[in-house]
């Protein structure tokens, strides 16, 4: 309880600050209540007004959040914590990463030799031949290209729309189970979640409708290879959520197309849909190595002027070396066979897995991607049952936030005969989990 911490300060500042050191210390854990205003300020000697300001201060930084009649209460997930995954226990086959197959990935060369200039690149921060790489991979598959830019990879992309397009204390819808790592960072930011169910469509149209009359300012999907679920839009989804978001043309709508070339599904995009606002952005990690640091952005006009405003005040460009390999890399005939036949072997192998969980009778979800979804009753029970037979598989906890449980198992690089051995080991895992958790 609040009670248990004695929450000090005369101002709104000192207040703020003695809560969240409160939160940081782990002495206000998450869902703890804060006391409300007016006692507060009384007990502090301080105005109502004060205890509202600091209040205030903490829920633009994410650190707590208001439920309404129900008080504020520290955030589930504040600005300081981060979803970072559990070490890999030696002797382990680890499917917990969601990483590409290495055998899958190029041989990364830089470029041998890179003319030195005179000052910056701030004037001319991307490489002719990768914008117009950049232009075409976009245009190939009916996203408008002609404002395109770049940036250090899809997070790093995302986290600057937001942060230029929204304020602190906004909302944003997002995907649940959705992308772990965007589930910190709009947080972090400041900003509010507002979950939205996904199946294998992607977002439910009737979730976003929801999100977005509750005061959604933004909305971030994945159009394909959705981690963790899979999912992916198909044409009717494509419209249906196009007809919820144009009664609301103030919103700002990001698509993470990040598993564009080996997701297993064609194109279905919202970019091309004519919406005022609206942002796509493209990395090269999960199929031409994930050291190569690079996103680009296809967006509005306004958009693009408020990323590349924000970034030029940063770190100003994107290397022009790692530019010049992706370049390269996006232009080469070999990589672009062997991208393609990448993306072959990844859906043989998730739907090895699924088949193979089927015949036992275990359900999953992963019509695209890297990654099979299982639903279970006990996420614990699961993952360490399955580290007793010498699997290592990711518990969902961190890709939900109100979705039901499930573990992700990551299929790059699960070769036929291992998903036979998985889906046994699955079986048999969640057979002796149910007289124990309940299922």
């Amino acid at each position: 309880m609040a009670e248990q911490y004695g929450i000090t300060g005369g101002t709104a500042r000192e207040i703020a600050a003695s809560v969240e050191n409160g939160v940081s210390a782990g002495a206000l854990g998450p869902g703890t209540a804060l006391p409300p205003v007016r006692r507060l300020a009384g007990e502090l000697g301080v105005s109502a007004g004060t205890v509202a300001a600091a209040y205030k201060e903490l829920r633009d930084r994410g650190v707590v959040r208001t439920l309404g009649r129900g008080g504020t209460v520290v955030a589930a997930a504040p600005a300081v914590a981060s979803r970072r995954p559990p070490k890999v226990p030696a002797g382990l086959r680890d499917l917990a990463g969601g990483h590409p197959d290495p055998a899958c990935l190029p041989v990364l060369r830089p470029p041998a030799r890179l003319e030195p200039v005179p000052g910056s690149h701030r004037a001319a921060p991307r490489l002719p031949a990768l914008e117009e790489a950049a232009r075409a991979w976009f245009a190939r598959d009916g996203v408008p290209a002609e404002a395109v830019t770049f940036a250090h990879g899809a997070l790093d992309c995302i986290g600057r729309l937001l942060a230029t397009g929204l304020r602190p204390g906004d909302a944003v819808a997002v995907e649940d189970p959705g992308f772990h790592h965007l589930l910190d960072l709009v947080p972090a930011l400041g900003m509010r979640m507002l979950p939205v169910e996904v199946d294998d469509e992607g977002m439910r149209p009737e979730g976003l409708r929801s999100a977005l009359r509750a005061g959604a300012r933004a909305l971030v999907c994945s159009p394909r290879g959705q981690s963790p679920l899979g999912a992916r839009f198909t044409p009717a989804r494509r419209e249906a959520l196009l007809g919820v978001l144009r009664d609301h043309p103030d919103v700002l709508v990001v698509e993470d197309d990040h598993n564009a070339e080996i997701s297993g599904a064609p194109a279905v995009t919202l970019a091309s849909g004519g919406l005022p606002r609206w942002a796509q952005v493209r990395t090269v990690s999960k199929h031409l190595g994930i050291d190569l640091r690079w996103a680009a952005l296809a967006c509005d006009p306004a958009t693009l002027a408020r990323h590349d405003g924000r970034m030029l005040l940063t770190s100003g460009w994107v290397s022009h070396i790692l530019q010049s390999t992706v370049a390269d890399l996006l232009t080469d005939p070999a990589t672009t066979r062997l991208v393609s036949r990448a993306a072959e072997t990844y859906t043989v192998r998730r739907e090895a897995l699924r088949a193979e969980l089927a015949r036992h009778g275990v359900g999953s979800r992963g019509v695209s991607g890297l990654n099979v979804w299982v639903p279970v009753r006990d996420e614990s029970a699961t993952v360490n049952g399955l580290r007793t037979r010498g699997w290592w598989t990711a518990a969902g906890t961190r890709f939900r936030i109100a979705s039901a449980p499930a573990v992700r198992v990551t299929t790059a690089s699960l070769t036929p005969d291992e998903a036979r051995a998985f889906a046994r080991d699955m079986a048999d895992t969640l057979h002796e989990s149910e007289p124990v958790y309940g299922g």
